[in-house]
């Protein structure tokens, strides 16, 4: 789980996380239901990175299902996306809960890594933490953080880990 604020680099590192998957023998895929192509393109050349380093991803179909088969078409992959709050916004897809819970089994049985890019409440701007946490995830729809094996908050240039339990 990548969360943070608007504005904070989520984007951009889950970019750099799916760009760089080629360093480490790995595909790198980025899966959008926000950016257009352009966006995205625009937002590797900020970074230096090659659009063509990694397989971009601009479905509106776009959901567990849709990416384990994409994903799993290549032996080892690292898959962002971008963002969990809209994997089940068409009332056709499964549940957020139960689309993290898929996408969890599957990575634990392909060895696939992913990264799901999180919205964070607006109701953290309002206190002095100084990164989001746990409880700060915009969660329109029940999800059990629990799902995630580790959790990367970003505020101000700060980055901060977590453990769901």
């Amino acid at each position: 789980l990548l969360g943070a604020r608007p504005g904070q680099g989520k984007t951009l590192l889950g970019l750099s996380l799916a760009a760089a998957a080629g360093r480490v023998a790995r595909k790198g895929f980025f899966f959008t239901l926000d950016y257009t192509v352009r966006d995205v393109t625009d937002r590797l050349a900020h970074l230096g990175a090659d659009a063509t380093a990694l397989h971009l991803d601009t479905s509106d179909g776009i959901c567990a299902d849709y990416v384990m088969t994409q994903v799993s078409q290549t032996h080892a992959a690292v898959a962002v996306i971008d963002y969990m709050q809209l994997l089940d916004q068409k009332r056709s897809h499964p549940s957020l809960q139960s689309q993290v819970a898929t996408l969890r089994t599957f990575a634990k049985q392909s060895g696939a890594i992913f990264v799901l890019i999180s919205q964070i409440d607006r109701r953290f701007d309002l206190r002095d933490d100084t990164v989001p946490g746990l409880a700060d995830v915009r969660l329109p729809n029940p999800l059990d953080l629990a799902l995630f094996d580790q959790a990367c908050f970003l505020h101000d240039g700060q980055l901060a880990f977590r453990t769901p339990s």
